[in-house]
């Protein structure tokens, strides 16, 4: 099973927003300072996105490539896949997340938007209500 990272989708102010961003091209790069330890297990994975505290999106790893600048470069498939929202505390830079405690696909049709906010979300479960 392939292992997956999570990242916030900082600039972007929505889903649109990141789509767009996501899917000009024939691959989305993104830069990191570093790579990641496990990155060899994570091609063929996908990074996941963060927005309003929660997962919501999620697009497949194609590589890493290393810049002439000493950054390396993460490769996206341009795609961007919507999944089942779930809380996400924020951080920097990116962590790993595997394959069992991904969030599901949303299928066609069906949408997320009445799903409750991230932050919300956290604080029910915390109650117990969720």
């Amino acid at each position: 099973m392939p292992l997956h990272m999570t990242k916030i989708a900082f600039r972007s102010k929505n889903l649109d927003t990141l789509r767009a961003w996501v899917e000009k091209g024939p691959e989305a790069h993104m830069t990191t300072r570093y790579l990641p330890k496990r990155h060899e297990e994570m091609v063929g994975g996908s990074l996941y996105w963060i927005m309003d505290h929660a997962l919501v999106a999620r697009s497949e790893i194609l590589g890493f490539e290393k810049r002439d600048d000493g950054r390396w470069t993460i490769r996206l498939a341009p795609r961007l896949v919507r999944v089942e929202p779930r809380p996400k505390r924020a951080h920097q830079g990116w962590r790993y997340l595997a394959d069992e405690d991904a969030p599901r696909d949303l299928p066609e049709g069906e949408d997320h938007g009445d799903v409750l906010p991230g932050k919300m979300m956290n604080k029910l479960i915390r109650l117990g209500l969720v």
